[in-house]
């Protein structure tokens, strides 16, 4: 009775909490011009695209996409287009040095992931030198994209954001620039623990927790910046995105210092808080990091307001609701408490909810300009990375139902969702962040647009490969563990064709990194063919 209580209360309470804010926003809840929707944009904006990494000619196919799709052709207000150009020299610096850890972290990720992604089917292959055995290379590969790339270009984008959704300077950039430092001085330091052997034995919290509090301050200080900024700002209106990015870097501190705390977890309730962390630093880190970069983006580069700013915040609220329990699924079988893992079945599940209001916005802030997205290398990006996190939620949702986790848990099938999250949403979409910021940075246009085209290609013909074939190969390797006829080594030989799959897809996905460090390496230096394409970096709507 105690069970059925707390699983319909939390239910019941959350649904409620739903029901009063959607009720708060029922007239217009689908209106277009809704003033906060138009807070990003200056005046006469509206109608005018903007992405410094599209040619010339993309640039122009984009402005005849949006011009057809009713755009309006006032011309935007000079100078606030020259305030925004003063904000955007102040966050400059600190975004930059952030995106350039992001590329290394990037560039080394790849390696380390493919190096263990090729031993899962050739197991003899360095097996001499022991932080390449597959345990601690497969570490080091989680650690580098979980608080390597992932944070950093996110905290790059989130940096530069700032002064262009607040309307004014950026404050605090030193404080972030230091607070960088100690960040990345603690991941080295942390994999250099990793690779002799030295971590907490809990995944994604491997890193001892002595250098976790070093992580914790600098992520402190990497904060400063949004409150100094927030207090000095012109805008009086909060954009989404910045509901987005506050949450997220309130929540990430909290559960850090919970999950890392010593002497605090054991035994069984050890493994319970390690996949409420794994699952929460993906659901309230990286996912409201990637969503804020998609509302401010995606109807950036179109020079049309997202179709429901009501329908945004819906979004974020249910997301606040309901993700905290959601990793309680990966233990259905385990020896937990059985009430909590049907709340967090029950929660996976109600995570439609926020999945579905942010597709609904993306699809209709698209609707009627979807020819523009081969035109924009950020509208590429993020249009696809917004799939992306539609399918990966809905995944998740049905992942967790237990006739569905009897087969899939424990398989590749999980490996494959994961990176369907942190690959498939959030990289992409900070890939795309990155190719409209760098030009703002560097004053430079991509020196090389054909490298963009080559480097997207890689990457999504990787993916599907990788994902496609871990995906059939951790099914395949489900059906063989639960069928009590078949040995174990069925379970073990069934999936090594698709393990080969995940290394060539994996090939081609680090090619592409490759292709986009050095495409990033030659655009930081300002090396290559000087162009004048999509924008002239001092007014971007000259053509």
């Amino acid at each position: 009775m105690d069970t059925v209580t707390i699983l319909l209360s939390s239910f019941i309470l959350s649904v409620t909490g739903l029901l009063v804010f959607i009720w708060s926003l029922r007239r217009k809840l689908f209106e277009r011009n809704a003033k906060g929707a138009r807070a990003i944009f200056a005046a006469g904006e509206i109608g005018h695209i903007e992405d410094p990494g599209a040619t010339r000619a993309g640039a122009q196919a984009l402005q005849r996409v949006v011009a057809h799709g009713g755009a309006d052709h006032t011309q935007p207000d000079q100078g606030a287009l020259h305030a925004r150009l003063e904000a955007d020299r102040t966050s400059a610096q600190p975004a930059f040095i952030f995106l350039c850890c992001a590329v290394v972290w990037l560039v080394l990720a790849s390696f380390a992931g493919l190096t263990s992604s090729l031993k899962l089917h050739n197991p003899d292959w360095l097996t001499n030198t022991p932080w390449l055995t597959f345990g601690r290379i497969r570490t080091l590969h989680l650690n580098v994209v979980a608080y390597g790339w992932a944070p950093m270009a996110s905290f790059g984008i989130a940096i530069w954001m700032l002064p262009r959704l607040l309307k004014t300077k950026l404050a605090g950039g030193r404080y972030a620039m230091l607070g960088a430092v100690l960040w990345n001085a603690a991941l080295i330091a942390g994999l250099v623990c990793i690779g002799n052997g030295i971590n907490d034995g809990m995944e994604w919290l491997e890193i001892p927790w002595q250098l976790g509090l070093l992580i914790v301050a600098g992520g402190a200080m990497i904060g400063l910046p949004l409150i100094l900024t927030l207090h000095r700002r012109t805008e009086k209106h909060l954009y989404v995105s910045i509901w987005y990015m506050g949450a997220a870097l309130f929540w990430f501190p909290i559960l850090f210092v919970v999950a890392k705390f010593p002497g605090l977890h054991f035994g069984v309730e050890q493994a319970t808080m390690n996949w409420w962390f794994g699952h929460n630093v993906l659901g309230l880190f990286y996912t409201p990091m990637a969503l804020a970069t998609t509302y401010y983006f995606l109807p950036k580069v179109l020079g049309r307001p997202i179709q429901s700013y009501n329908l945004s915040l819906l979004g974020f609220w249910a997301l606040a609701f309901f993700y905290g329990q959601v990793g309680g699924h990966h233990l259905i079988g385990g020896p937990v408490p059985e009430w909590m893992v049907t709340l967090s079945i029950v929660q996976s599940v109600m995570m439609i909810v926020p999945v579905l209001a942010f597709t609904t916005n993306q699809l209709l802030t698209l609707r009627g300009v979807l020819a523009a997205i081969p035109h924009s290398p950020t509208l590429r990006f993020i249009a696809l990375g917004g799939l992306m996190y539609t399918l990966s939620s809905i995944q998740g949702s049905f992942e967790a139902l237990r006739s569905i986790n009897t087969i899939t848990h424990f398989t590749h099938f999980t490996v494959a969702h994961a990176h369907l999250g942190l690959y498939g949403f959030v990289t992409m979409v900070m890939f795309g962040a990155i190719y409209f910021v760098m030009p703002r940075i560097m004053a430079w246009e991509w020196p090389y647009p054909r490298l963009i085209e080559w480097h997207f290609w890689l990457v999504v013909v990787g993916f599907a490969i990788y994902f496609v074939g871990l995906t059939i190969g951790g099914i395949l390797q489900g059906l063989a563990m639960v069928d009590a006829t078949r040995p174990f080594m069925d379970s073990v030989t069934v999936t090594l064709p698709y393990l080969e799959a995940r290394s060539v897809g994996g090939t081609l996905m680090t090619a592409g990194h490759l292709v986009f460090a050095f495409h990033f390496a030659a655009m930081a230096l300002r090396y290559g063919p000087k162009r004048t394409g999509s924008v002239i970096l001092g007014n971007p709507f000259a053509a």
